[in-house]
């Protein structure tokens, strides 16, 4: 997918989360011929370390980050592997 999708991820997360640490990787070209790679969906891969995720579930942690990209799924993402981590288990 494009690098605009990458930037589109990382400003939504940073304005929501004000990350400690975030990376963001474009695993799409590992999907190839995948049938949501056909719609133009990506396939993203993020790790993400904020503050926000403090006495949060792993469930609630994913949640948010999903809520926060919503507007992305279908036409943008397809799939979003997650890694969240409260600041203070790192």
């Amino acid at each position: 997918m494009s690098s605009s999708t990458v930037q589109a991820i990382e400003r939504i997360l940073r304005e929501a989360f004000d990350p400690e640490h975030l990376e963001i990787r474009d695993d799409s070209a590992l999907h190839a011929g995948h049938p949501g790679a056909a719609s133009g969906g990506g396939h993203y891969h993020v790790v993400i370390v904020s503050e926000r995720f403090e006495g949060l579930t792993l469930l609630e942690q994913h949640r948010l980050v999903n809520d926060a990209v919503r507007e992305l799924f279908g036409k943008r993402i397809h799939a979003l592997g997650l890694k969240t981590a409260p600041v203070s288990s790192r």
